[in-house]
């Protein structure tokens, strides 16, 4: 499976998330690098599952901000 990553936030102990999306079928997940400390694990969280947790973490605010940057008023975007 090849994926595409785009690193969304690296948190102040070391872990880093990234939004991922695969190649074959186009479906975007997060990706979750814990820190060293707590043993270096990739967790792969499907977009709804990491949305729907609670409550609002900043790295649940870096994907919102990108999601809201693909509508940044750019020509091929229009008004509703």
């Amino acid at each position: 499976m090849s994926t595409y990553v785009r690193e969304l936030y690296a948190s102040s102990n070391g872990d880093r998330w990234y939004l991922g999306r695969d190649e074959e079928t186009m479906n975007a997940y997060v990706i979750h690098k814990a820190n060293q400390a707590s043993g270096g694990t990739t967790t792969h969280i499907e977009l709804e599952a990491f949305l729907n947790r609670g409550p609002i973490a900043p790295e649940h605010q870096a994907l919102l901000r990108l999601i809201g940057s693909l509508v940044d008023g750019s020509a091929d975007t229009k008004r509703a």
